[in-house]
């Protein structure tokens, strides 16, 4: 017998988005999604910061200096979706979250920073928002303009941008759900 319950289902059922509505989320919707966020499993230390983007104009510009650093990376596949000028990394989402890690922090960043974006995903679904975790607008940070971007974001010093997601309202409420690749599992009893 396999349990059953609604967060599995949530977990099972979550998907990346790349459609949005225009429309903004909801405030409760959008605190609701952070709340989740704040309470992803740490080290300890909660080393982490969330910068939430709904400026449409900033929305602009970090896609922009994304696929401008991207037009300089060795990764073909980066180089080709930099080049390309009908991509737009955020597909199109009213809201960004980046998360931040605290370079300070005793402990490894990266899995805390993953949880608390995992937790963001999550929490969207469960609540029928549209989510993707984007990585390829982190380049912003490396372009000319990386400096200037964390300022205007007000990411605060001694943090580094570790991971992002979008969040918005689903084109197509119906997400196809693939199957699992077999043979990923190994037992030891």
């Amino acid at each position: 017998m396999i349990v059953v319950n609604e967060t599995l289902k949530v977990i099972k059922q979550r998907r990346s988005i790349r459609n949005f509505k225009g429309e903004q989320i909801k405030e409760e919707e959008l605190q609701a999604v952070l709340e989740a966020g704040l309470h992803a499993p740490n080290a300890g230390n909660q080393a982490w910061h969330f910068t939430v983007i709904q400026n449409r104009e900033l929305l602009e510009r970090l896609n922009s200096a994304a696929k401008e650093a991207a037009k300089e990376m060795n990764i073909e596949q980066l180089r080709a979706l930099g080049n390309n000028e009908k991509f737009n990394c955020l597909y199109g989402a009213p809201t960004l979250i980046i998360v931040s890690g605290n370079e300070q922090a005793p402990m490894p960043l990266d899995a805390d920073c993953a949880a608390a974006t995992q937790n963001l995903l999550l929490a969207a679904e469960s609540i029928e928002l549209g989510s993707c975790w984007i990585f390829f607008v982190l380049l912003a940070f490396n372009s000319p303009q990386g400096s200037e971007l964390r300022k205007a974001l007000k990411i605060p010093e001694g943090y580094k941008p570790h991971s992002s997601a979008v969040l918005g309202y689903k084109k197509v409420a119906t997400v196809n759900v693939p199957d699992r690749k077999p043979n990923l599992i190994t037992y030891i009893r």
